[in-house]
């Protein structure tokens, strides 16, 4: 019995750390939920003023940017990224994803693209879900990873 009692207080802390780390990674990580609604919010705001929207986005204002979430834009005709925390003036037909989103985005349609991308201040790419539309002359997306 009294061997038991280490091992049972060291599953308890092993149990308790594995708990932490996990609740601090969740806490730290956008949702598929929370990146579709930030997806409509940046939908509604570009239809109200673009110019304004867009320097919103590049700013994080207004929740548009949210942990490891935010919102990307280009120019539907030539793809250059408009809104962006790291990628403004980069084009979206330079990577396979983005040529995907270029030719399929649709006004009042939102798609989906699955890809491999390194979350904001890492290298490691991981799997990422974006979800986007196309917005009078921009197409916006919210991407989140698994």
């Amino acid at each position: 019995m009294i061997r038991a009692l280490p091992l049972a207080i060291v599953s308890a802390v092993a149990l308790l750390l594995v708990s932490a780390t996990t609740a601090t990674h969740a806490d730290s990580c956008g949702t598929a939920d929370e990146a579709r609604a930030m997806l409509n919010r940046a939908v509604a705001a570009v239809k109200d003023d673009k110019a304004k929207a867009l320097a919103m986005f590049n700013r994080g204002d207004k929740g548009f940017e949210d942990r490891d979430l935010y919102v990307l834009c280009a120019n539907a005709s030539d793809g250059k990224i408009t809104a962006s925390p790291s990628s403004n003036g980069k084009n979206l037909r330079d990577s396979p994803p983005g040529r995907k989103v270029m030719q399929t985005a649709t006004e009042g349609k939102v798609d989906e693209v699955t890809y491999r991308w390194p979350r904001p201040g890492t290298i490691t790419p991981l799997k990422k879900h974006t979800f986007y539309t196309k917005v009078g002359d921009q197409i916006c997306g919210v991407g989140y990873w698994e």
